[in-house]
């Protein structure tokens, strides 16, 4: 594997990481530093593999170092994950549970309330 097929892997998952996650960057070590927390940690760990064999992929001599396998790997899993993303369903789950929270607390402020009026005998 040479050092432009490396780096195109690691920008095909930076840009994946843009359009699924929403994580801005010019890099794939930027993008993964500001969105880490968005991937699992067995995804993160291979992303960060593929930044640093990218990195190490620009020099001639470290290039031979380099296990294509392991990268293969990598880039399988990453791509694995960030493609089964649905973003539609990952803003769904966020507001569903925004509104029961809200209706939780709605709940609690409303028992609260008649238990001071029956408290006071107001009810």
């Amino acid at each position: 594997m040479d050092a432009g097929t490396i780096q195109q892997m690691a920008d095909r998952v930076a840009a994946l990481m843009d359009e699924k996650l929403h994580v801005r960057g010019r890099t794939l070590g930027d993008r993964l530093r500001k969105g880490a927390g968005k991937l699992p940690r067995a995804v993160r760990a291979e992303a960060r593999f593929l930044e640093s064999a990218a990195a190490q992929a620009q020099h001639p001599r470290l290039l031979v170092q380099i296990d294509d396998a392991r990268v293969a790997r990598a880039y399988d899993a990453c791509l694995r994950y960030l493609n089964g993303v649905d973003r539609k369903a990952r803003r769904r789950a966020m507001l569903a549970g925004m509104a029961s929270s809200i209706a939780f607390s709605l709940f609690v402020v409303a028992v609260l309330f008649l238990a001071v009026l029956f408290w006071r005998g107001l009810v």
